[in-house]
């Protein structure tokens, strides 16, 4: 049982600093979100999936996931695939993109992902995904990761028979969401299920799902004995909830604090992605930032209307001004970017 999230743990030789991980989000999980999950006290961030046909074809704007920051390790990048040889080659370019550990996605319920035999349609060909798991771990000198859900259907156990056999085939971690693909996120995240497979495998298994809290993340690794919890939506424009689950301090933001990081994580975003994409791309995270009470509705509504993030970033400052030197107090990022040998302009920021 691991009571303490402030503990470190292994992904084999990977060191991870508490037991806490940020989700793989799609649409989420840039650059900027990682960065700042890793100040807030996630042990271990991970990128959203990357396909590995688009890796394999160059496509541009899928080599742009493969941007790797100097204070984002220890760093997972998750692809997703159905063709062992091209999931292997896309692994190795995720390594030498500097990822500490390769993530593979075995558990996407979206049918633009399943239909073409990847995600959750790999709990129903468990030899296949084995293949996978073998051609990817044979590929690269880091350790290679699978998170799945229990299975397609509802009240599937395909998980606990294929986890042992990922295993096998080299995996170094499970990451277990105990819903089914077809529940979406809907229902509950059936821990008992994660503490069988915890049971059944002498690897980490981190625990996926519903953990919302301090209190809901050390209940849940009591009562299943998996090495750490995953947070996903949660974070979504919440890094505090990730202080609170890792350090149990669970003081609310000030305006100002929330007007900082969201005009920090505005700027950062726009620094990775480039103006144009940023603009749009941004705009979910207006609400999840200015929720909770923080900010009255219309405000929201206000930023999402307005044509440029250097518009945004002055309204808010008008809006909390005591932001403006909680912005100068925020870690600016590492220089390091790994670009796979290509230029930054190609993913039109940065």
């Amino acid at each position: 049982m691991h009571g303490d999230l402030r503990e470190s743990w292994w992904i084999r030789e990977v060191e991870v600093p508490t037991r806490v991980v940020l989700a793989p989000m799609a649409g989420v999980s840039v650059q900027a979100f990682r960065r700042q999950g890793r100040r807030f006290g996630a042990g271990l961030v991970c990128s959203e999936m990357v396909s590995c046909a688009g890796i394999e074809h160059r496509n541009e704007r899928t080599l742009g996931y493969l941007r790797v920051g100097g204070d984002e390790h220890p760093l997972a990048i998750q692809i997703f695939g159905s063709d062992p040889g091209a999931m292997a080659e896309a692994a190795r370019m995720v390594a030498a993109a500097g990822a500490d550990v390769v993530d593979m996605n075995f558990g996407c319920p979206v049918r633009k992902v399943t239909k073409t035999g990847a995600g959750a349609y790999l709990l129903d060909d468990p030899a296949l995904a084995c293949r996978i798991t073998e051609a990817v771990a044979s590929a690269v000198p880091v350790p290679v990761t699978v998170k799945m859900r229990r299975g397609v259907e509802g009240g599937s156990r395909a998980c606990l028979e294929l986890g042992p056999r990922l295993v096998e085939a080299g995996a170094a971690a499970l990451t277990l969401h105990p819903r089914s693909a077809t529940q979406m996120y809907t229902g509950y995240a059936d821990h008992s299920l994660t503490a069988e497979l915890v049971s059944l495998v002498d690897v980490p298994v981190i625990a996926s799902g519903d953990v919302t809290s301090h209190a809901k993340a050390q209940s849940v690794l009591a009562a299943t004995g998996a090495a750490a919890v995953m947070v996903g939506r949660g974070a979504q424009g919440n890094p505090w909830a990730l202080r609170e689950i890792v350090f149990g301090e669970g003081a609310q933001p000030s305006r100002e604090e929330v007007a900082a990081e969201l005009i920090h994580f505005v700027r950062e975003t726009v620094r990775e992605l480039g103006e144009r994409r940023a603009s749009g791309f941004l705009k979910k995270f207006y609400g999840w930032y200015l929720g909770y009470g923080r900010f009255p509705r219309p405000f929201k509504q206000e930023l999402v209307q307005l044509s440029s993030t250097d518009e945004v970033v002055t309204r808010l400052l008008a809006a909390a001004p005591g932001a403006a030197e909680l912005v100068e107090q925020i870690p600016l990022a590492a220089d390091e970017i790994l670009l796979v040998g290509l230029p930054i302009s190609i993913y039109g920021g940065g």
